[in-house]
Order: C-alpha cells, then structure tokens, then sequence
C-alpha cells in the first residue's frame, strides 16, 4: 500500500501520487499516459498530471490496483 509520507516530491498535488517505493517498470504511464509519466533523474514514476475524466480516473485506478509495488496512492491532499 501506498505511503503519502514517502510521496515523490515531483508529483503534482492531489489525490493521486506515485511514492519512493516505485521501481519505475513503466506499467503506470502505460496504462494512464495522460496521467502517470517516468522520471528518469530519479528513475521512478510521477503523477505529472491529476485525473479530471472518468475515463482518466479509471485508467488511473487500473495502474494503481496492477502497480507490482503497490507505490501508487490514491488518499492523497
């Protein structure tokens, strides 16, 4: 489960956030390209963009339940 204490500082604020146990496998920005995007300085993934359609909030919801790592939460600000 995802930790919003261990927050990636490069992920936008909101209620969506990738944390610093992301092994950046690139399953995130695959699934939610709109929302999920790798950063590759501190080769992790981010939240770079928040969900604002139904359609972007599902695919969101889709990487965070398949993450491997269980690194992306949804309870955040």
């Amino acid at each position: 489960m995802a930790d919003k204490k261990l927050k990636n500082p490069e992920n936008v604020p909101g209620k969506y956030y990738v944390d610093s146990t992301c092994i950046d496998c690139g399953l995130c920005p695959d699934a939610a390209p709109t929302v999920f995007e790798r950063f590759d300085e501190g080769g992790y993934s981010i939240v770079h963009h928040q969900p604002r359609t139904e359609a972007e909030l599902e695919l969101a919801e889709e990487a965070r339940e398949a993450c491997p790592t269980e690194s992306i939460g949804n309870d955040g600000e």
